[in-house]
């Protein structure tokens, strides 16, 4: 056996994993993006960034439960370089009055970070239930999970 066909083996193992993760995780990946996709967890925080309002930091929290959820779904491996770095660049971020002087580039990696996360946790829950095993043809929202888990 060459070392594609064991590369390959491994990784075709690993998206295994995952599909099972999500599997046994199924209700509260769902509870989680309903959450995060609710009044208060998707649409006032919007808002807010548009308003000027401080809440806009609260976002930073729902980033960082659905960060660790995707993480705790496969722990062996690491997550996306560009996510870990979007989502480093719009967390930890805190208030304070000198942020309405520069809006933008101050909040804007909130909502950047926020919108990744959710949509990472809102492919995986769109094909939990149609992904049983490794696809041959991959729709694009779970091509995209596995580039998450480095499986693509």
């Amino acid at each position: 056996m060459d070392r594609l066909t064991e590369r390959e083996q491994k990784r075709r193992a690993a998206e295994s994993m995952l599909i099972a993760n999500i599997a046994a995780s199924r209700n509260e990946l769902r509870e989680l993006l309903d959450g995060v996709s609710s009044h208060w967890g998707y649409e006032d925080g919007i808002y807010r960034f548009y308003h000027q309002s401080f809440k806009v930091f609260h976002l930073q929290v729902a980033t960082e439960q659905i960060v660790t959820r995707l993480r705790s779904l496969l722990p062996d491996r690491e997550l996306n370089d560009w996510f870990q770095s979007i989502v480093r660049d719009g967390t930890g971020k805190q208030f304070d009055t000198s942020t309405n002087e520069n809006w933008l580039s101050e909040t804007r990696p909130i909502v950047e970070a926020f919108f990744h996360a959710r949509y990472f946790l809102e492919m995986i829950c769109r094909y939990q239930d149609v992904i049983k095993e490794p696809p041959q043809t991959l729709p694009s929202g779970w091509a995209s999970v596995l580039y998450l888990y480095g499986l693509r």
